[in-house]
């Protein structure tokens, strides 16, 4: 087995004075957030949100892809979600890297030939956030009664930019 030991240490101190346990799974402020996997962003806190308050979908650049589409599906329809924040930050390597990079760095970590492994990296942010804005905003499956926004969050100052 690997070793998780702190990682179990830890979560038996969390555990300790969990109070969470009878909680419905809703999304109680009625949010949504597709944002970046990178640990610099700490969703719930970032938009004044606790435990409970929102669905939350990660993924590399903060991107609505067909996965984070039914996510948000899910939880317009059975979880309570009324507003949709899609996220991504600057700094991200996301939009820094290029393909080519990433198969360099990648395939030299693995020591294999990844060339079939794709990153989707993102030339123009602002240009993907509001694709991604747009995305969600015409779903078939997301009533228009549904709010929709783009923001940039700025990792180093933690404020949200709206864009769209």
């Amino acid at each position: 087995m690997d070793d998780f030991s702190d990682l179990i240490a830890a979560n038996r101190t969390y555990a300790d004075s969990f109070t969470g346990g009878n909680f419905d799974g809703v999304a109680h402020a009625g949010v949504a957030i597709v944002t970046c996997m990178d640990s610099r962003i700490d969703p719930l806190p970032m938009i004044g949100l606790k435990h409970g308050d929102a669905k939350i979908f990660r993924n590399p650049g903060g991107r609505v892809d067909n996965s984070a589409l039914e996510a948000l599906v899910l939880g317009v329809h059975l979880l309570n979600v009324s507003r949709i924040l899609i996220v991504p930050h600057t700094m991200c390597a996301m939009t820094t890297h290029t393909e080519a990079e990433f198969h360099a760095e990648v395939g030299a970590s693995a020591g294999a030939d990844i060339s079939w492994q794709s990153f989707h990296v993102i030339a123009d942010q602002v240009a993907a956030l509001d694709a991604d804005v747009h995305k969600v905003r015409s779903h078939p499956l997301i009533p228009a009664s549904v709010q929709v926004g783009g923001f940039l969050y700025k990792v180093d100052s933690g404020l949200l930019e709206q864009k769209f």
